[in-house]
């Protein structure tokens, strides 16, 4: 027997009617009897097409105020019965209950409520309960049933019936199933999260989803879940990639940092950053910037804090890089920028970004508060008898700002508000001071009256003497060791200042 089933009979229950004319003139046109109930039965009747209420099937008005509509054995049977199954078919006859072929819902729209800031009982109110009882009967009988459970598959779903005069394949009732029960369960986990107050459970859903070239090699599947243009305006260039991907997150969350700082340009290369800047104009902080390492800079992600202008374009023209990140673009610089066609361009929108952090562990995941601290001048405690002066203050909490960002073990030097260097990702502290020093000598830093940030506490005062000794004056860490004091005493020997924060910034 065929498998393309031509329907006769269509249900629609919609939240939102946007779309939806044509596909009900569509549905009238091709004879399909057309039920229905509530405001959606009154949107079909005023555009004159006939329209059977629920009640009529079923017996019943809808009570308590809404809530229940839908749910009747009179609906559901006539969704959930098996073509092909004497037994249903005769309790159908038996019943007076009739067929339905497409199901058609639109959910009350929970998660824009919630995020509306809306009180707790109209965000209960927005719990659909028929709705999704609807997807889901309608989607689990897809051998006989065709499941529209969205707007967004609105448009798929004319194409369709008109295409096929109404008929629809297994493969599309199929298709259209995964589609309905990928929306009922985000739907639901949307739900436990509200009321999820214990944590016990882990639950993330996220319905937007595209394919990436490949993953962090070519080798390897990669794909990214979320909403890329809720994020950022794509002005031009190709298509980000999964590295990509992870490089711009880590350069946003390094640039939200320096936010309502003076103009702050910043360069990074596999997470880290390898140059930052701040200065009175953003051609500078751009050119002090590429200064710490114009090396690394090659084929980096750079980020702006300001729109960036014709002259910092020009500057950025001739270095190659991946992508560049700003809040806007004078039309010169689009001009200048987009000369490289495969250089991608990001205008950063204002967006609220996630409160938690997930990666795979094991097997299960590891789920933690996003570091949200960032150091301050109230943080700080003084700890040794010399203080820092009021410009290696500002130096101290910029380096501070750019070593809560870069991988653990990690020491940053940093000298009039420019990253002169840092050591990232070593086993030891020692290793990643050392790393910094020679690394800002290379590109000819005068390292003498610069500063020096760590990501946790010294155990031995080895790092303030090879510090002290290469000309760095200033140190701040979080402080938490139980030989604090002899950091603290070879500073007070040498007339370094060192202060502690209180708070350890560990990145893995």
């Amino acid at each position: 027997m065929s498998t393309t089933k031509k329907a006769t009979s269509a249900l629609i229950s919609v939240f939102s009617k946007e779309g939806l004319e044509p596909i009900i003139r569509q549905l009238s046109n091709l004879g399909v009897t057309l039920y229905s109930t509530g405001g959606t039965e009154k949107f079909i009747r005023d555009l004159g097409i006939d329209v059977i209420p629920v009640e009529e099937v079923t017996g019943y008005p809808s009570i308590l105020g809404g809530r229940v509509k839908t749910l009747h054995p009179k609906v559901f049977g006539g969704i959930l019965n098996r073509r092909e199954h004497q037994g249903d078919q005769s309790e159908l006859e038996a019943y007076e209950i009739p067929q339905i072929d497409i199901v058609i819902v639109d959910l009350y729209p929970f998660e824009k409520t919630v995020a509306s800031g809306a009180s707790e009982q109209d965000i209960v109110e927005k719990i659909d309960i028929g709705g999704i009882s609807l997807i889901r009967a309608a989607a689990k009988n897809f051998k006989d049933v065709l499941c529209v459970s969205s707007v967004e598959d609105y448009d798929e779903f004319l194409q369709l019936i008109t295409a096929q005069d109404g008929s629809i394949t297994l493969e599309d009732r199929k298709r259209f199933a995964a589609k309905a029960f990928n929306v009922s369960s985000h739907y639901d986990t949307a739900i436990f999260n509200y009321f999820n107050e214990e944590e016990t459970a882990f639950k993330v859903s996220e319905t937007r989803g595209q394919e990436l070239r490949y993953g962090e090699n070519p080798h390897q599947k990669g794909y990214f879940y979320g909403d890329l243009e809720g994020m950022f305006n794509k002005l031009h260039g190709k298509e980000l990639s999964y590295n990509n991907l992870l490089d711009v997150d880590a350069a946003v969350n390094l640039m939200g940092e320096f936010k309502n700082d003076d103009p702050t340009f910043a360069i990074l290369k596999h997470n880290n950053a390898c140059g930052v800047a701040t200065r009175p104009t953003l051609v500078q902080a751009y050119k002090d910037a590429l200064a710490g390492d114009p090396v690394s800079a090659f084929g980096g992600i750079l980020i702006a804090n300001r729109a960036i202008d014709k002259d910092t374009a020009e500057e950025i023209n001739s270095l190659f890089c991946e992508v560049v990140i700003a809040p806007a673009y004078s039309e010169e610089a689009l001009e200048i920028l987009r000369q490289k066609k495969n250089r991608i361009l990001l205008e950063q929108k204002e967006v609220n970004l996630p409160k938690t952090q997930v990666r795979t562990c094991l097997n299960g995941f590891l789920v933690q508060e996003k570091n949200e601290k960032t150091d301050t001048a109230e943080d700080i405690s003084y700890r040794t008898d010399n203080k820092p002066s009021g410009e290696e203050l500002k130096d101290l909490l910029f380096a501070s700002k750019i070593c809560k960002h870069t991988k653990s073990n990690t020491i940053v030097l940093a000298k009039g508000l420019q990253l002169c260097a840092s050591g990232t990702g070593q086993t030891s502290r020692v290793d990643a001071l050392r790393q910094a020093i020679e690394k800002a000598r290379s590109f000819n830093f005068e390292l003498e009256g610069a500063v020096m940030a760590s990501d946790a506490f010294f155990p031995f005062p080895d790092c303030v003497e090879i510090a002290d000794k290469a000309g760095i004056r200033s140190v701040i860490q979080p402080g938490g060791s139980i030989k604090d004091q002899l950091s603290i005493d070879y500073c007070n020997e040498h007339n370094m200042a060192m202060v502690f924060t209180g708070t350890r910034h560990f990145k893995h």
